[in-house]
């Protein structure tokens, strides 16, 4: 028993290594023949692969890289040459301001009136005017026009600042209403008492027809009828001058 399996033992090892060797053989006959043609085939592949490749991508490339940077160096210049030619007419054109101090006021034109003080007038737009009473450097009051001719009573001195710009003034003639008067000029003025500081003067014809209202309501009135002029104060006195 042990004989024979002594002899199998050997016998498997001499083919295991007859195997074994044929095995080397096989792998360095397969290393050593395998480099060779693989330098032979990738050599022939390498080398037209190469040149084909360069010679197809070289030409599409070197039309394309001229075109982008003629592209590009245009479309840069315009633009910073464009743009300080539009920003220095804009500035200039913002600093156009010298509307805005004719709009406010007018200069000053100044009327003397009847009790020896002055009338400052300015326009104040949409044909409206402002008068300050001033005298001796010392402002008593103002006057100002809204879209109707404006009157004031000064202890007694009458002044009708008319749409115009002009200012006239009178001193007495004035009546008290409530009641009925006859002005200068023709005209009749019925004045009635509304309430507190509030009085309605009835302008009235030759015929007896209303002409006109001049209402005082917690502010003197004015008003130019045919060259005569007329206040009404919100005490109820009425006054008219040619």
């Amino acid at each position: 028993m042990s004989t024979l399996t002594n002899r199998r033992s050997s016998a498997v090892r001499t083919l295991a290594g007859s195997a074994l060797a044929a095995a080397l053989l096989v792998s360095t006959a397969t290393a050593c023949s395998s480099p060779s043609p693989a330098n032979q085939t990738a050599a022939p592949a390498a080398t037209p692969t190469t040149p084909s490749a360069q010679g197809t991508t070289r030409p599409a490339a070197a039309p394309s890289a001229p075109t982008a940077p003629d592209t590009a160096a245009p479309a840069a210049p315009p633009a910073p040459g464009t743009a300080p030619p539009a920003a220095t007419p804009t500035t200039r054109h913002t600093t156009t301001p010298p509307a805005a101090p004719p709009k406010g006021t007018s200069p000053v034109r100044t009327q003397k009136l009847v009790d020896g003080s002055t009338a400052e007038i300015r326009a104040t737009g949409n044909q409206n005017y402002v008068a300050k009473i001033v005298n001796n450097g010392t402002e008593y009051g103002t006057l100002e026009t809204h879209d109707s001719d404006a009157g004031v009573d000064f202890n007694d001195m009458f002044i009708v600042l008319s749409m115009d710009g002009t200012a006239h003034s009178w001193m007495g003639g004035g009546h008290q209403g409530p009641g009925t008067f006859k002005l200068a000029g023709g005209w009749t003025a019925k004045v009635t008492k509304i309430g507190e500081l509030h009085y309605r003067a009835q302008i009235l014809g030759n015929d007896g027809a209303v002409n006109g209202t001049l209402e005082a309501n917690q502010q003197d009135a004015g008003a130019v009828a045919n060259g005569v002029y007329m206040v009404l104060s919100t005490g109820g006195q009425i006054s008219a001058n040619m």
